[in-house]
């Protein structure tokens, strides 16, 4: 279950993600040039959030501008725009490379070791896997087992 939502978050549910992600960031990457889809987040059956950002920052009237690129989303969705915050979502290769020596939270589809939710700094993140300081031993998670990761706001 969602903790924001009540919704529950089930295989199917990250694969939706996943698929709306692939639809929506060229769209708005193509309409808005310079905007950065990091993230799609199905909230409930018929809400969804979608973070962006970019080198000037993120204010309201570019989240209107992105809303209004994602127009046709409006039918079946509620759609909110977002700032990334000060919990960044991590998606891409490049986002958990940009937070080396950092913490983060990371949700994997299917468990490693037991579990699927991890916790730790980033040691390492290359083309295929983001490797973390997980208690005592480095732990490598493929990109593909990740449905979700975001920062750990220390501030």
């Amino acid at each position: 279950m969602s903790k924001e939502t009540g919704y529950p978050m089930t295989t199917t549910t990250y694969a939706r993600e996943r698929t709306l992600q692939e639809e929506i960031a060229p769209t708005v990457e193509r309409g808005l040039p310079g905007v950065e889809v990091l993230a799609v987040e199905l909230l409930s059956p018929s809400r969804l959030r979608v973070y962006v950002d970019r080198e000037e920052g993120v204010d309201h009237a570019l989240c209107e501008r992105v809303t209004n690129v994602l127009r046709s989303y409006l039918a079946d969705f509620t759609v909110e725009v977002s700032s990334p915050g000060p919990e960044r979502p991590l998606r891409k290769p490049g986002h958990f490379a940009s937070v080396t020596g950092h913490r983060v939270a990371v949700r994997t589809e299917r468990e490693l070791e037991g579990r699927n939710r991890f916790r730790g700094e980033v040691l390492a993140a290359d083309e295929d896997a983001v490797t973390l300081a997980v208690g005592s031993e480095p732990l490598r998670i493929p990109y593909e087992a990740i449905v979700r990761g975001n920062l750990i706001d220390e501030g």
